[in-house]
């Protein structure tokens, strides 16, 4: 049986203190239950809203597009989508272009309670924002979307 390789202290420090995956995970973790939190009072979580968002366009999207802008696989995305069909906040049908495609809608009430939601969202961004130590928020967008 072979030794396992030591992994010095050190290293794990370095680590802990210098990895951007780490750091921007911890982040997102934080954003989310902070969006979390604030949302709760419409009764959607911040990815529910984030993907609700996604949906809010003139034309009906399909799966894929909406994947896409996500960074989400189709098969989470089909997932995320079932609670908020459930809930009739969304509609998924067949693509008359494409009959093996989906489009996604909006329905009426999926539309109000983005209304409700809005006003949450740029109260609770703008807090954020404000929240940023010596920080340029439209670099860190640029940053991040330069990762993405």
């Amino acid at each position: 049986m072979s030794k396992p390789l030591d992994v010095p202290f050190e290293a794990t420090l370095h680590v802990r203190d210098n990895c951007l995956c780490l750091h921007v995970q911890r982040a997102a973790r934080a954003l989310a239950r902070r969006f979390d939190e604030a949302l709760r009072p419409v009764g959607i979580s911040s990815g529910q809203f984030s993907l609700l968002m996604s949906l809010n366009r003139p034309k009906p999207p399909t799966i894929g597009a909406v994947s896409s802008l996500l960074a989400m696989d189709r098969t989470t995305l089909t997932a995320n989508l079932k609670p908020l069909e459930r809930r009739g906040l969304v509609t998924v049908s067949v693509d008359p272009d494409d009959r093996r495609g989906r489009l996604l809608t909006l329905t009426p009430a999926g539309l109000a309670l983005l209304a409700r939601a809005v006003p949450i969202w740029t109260q609770s961004h703008a807090a954020v924002e404000r929240g940023l130590p010596d920080a340029d928020p439209e670099a860190l967008r640029r940053a991040l979307r330069a990762l993405s």
